[in-house]
């Protein structure tokens, strides 16, 4: 009877895809949040709702927030399969398709949630801080798209990827404020202030990032540990 260790390595490949696999799903799960909530807030201001208090800004200015919601879907979604390596390199013609759909996605996601951001009336609870929040973080994911954009034309493939990697992060932050707002609604109330609410918008967009930045750092180590002596002299930049 082979010993357990043998026969784990004997389906190296089906363990690896199964392992990278929870990572694309938990992403997908998570951009159900935003993606839901965007449905329901595109139905309505389509479907000319009546106007209220917390729509008002959205039904004055409905352009921005189409623009927003329609492309912030498939960017959190399909973006959630680009993260999957073993699928992206068994269908590489699925990442280029997927890829070109996505950058004209997540560039409208930034660049809608910056002309809301600075044309938008305040709603309640927001305040200066996660004002000049949802513009650094905004204006971030839209760098980081444009330098994953130069990065490809380029053909620097991996830092396309890093870059590409941090504006999904950043994109993804509608999906880890419910996460970050929930203890407060659980055990305070429904309704934060200035102060609690830029904390816990701000901290979704922080966790977002360190959890790019490790994303992007164990990829990095575990290229350069697969790579043979040779390769690494190879890729060394010239000694002066």
């Amino acid at each position: 009877m082979p010993s357990a260790d043998v026969a784990r390595s004997s389906h190296p490949e089906s363990t690896m895809q199964k392992s990278t696999w929870w990572a694309p799903a938990g992403l997908v799960l998570l951009s159900l949040v935003p993606a839901i909530a965007g449905a329901a807030r595109f139905a309505e201001v389509a479907g000319g709702a009546k106007v209220t208090p917390e729509n008002a800004r959205f039904l004055a200015a409905p352009i921005a927030i189409l623009l927003h919601i329609g492309s912030v879907i498939p960017f959190s979604v399909l973006g959630a399969f680009q993260l999957a390596s073993a699928f992206r390199r068994k269908h590489p013609r699925w990442h280029r398709a997927a890829g070109r759909a996505l950058v004209p996605a997540g560039l409208m996601v930034a660049i809608s949630g910056l002309w809301m951001t600075l044309t938008f009336p305040w709603p309640p609870g927001d305040g200066v801080v996660l004002y000049f929040e949802r513009l650094v973080f905004g204006s971030a994911m839209l760098v980081s798209m444009l330098l994953g954009v130069r990065a490809l034309v380029r053909r620097r493939f991996d830092e396309h990827g890093d870059w590409m990697i941090r504006a999904y992060a950043i994109g993804m932050g509608a999906g880890t404020q419910a996460f970050t707002h929930l203890p407060w609604f659980l055990f305070v109330d429904k309704h934060p202030g200035e102060t609690p609410r830029a904390v816990m918008m701000g901290l979704a967009w922080v966790i977002n990032l360190l959890v790019a930045e490790w994303l992007i750092r164990r990829s990095a180590v575990g290229f350069s540990a697969k790579m043979s002596p040779v390769q690494m002299t190879a890729l060394a930049p010239p000694t002066p």
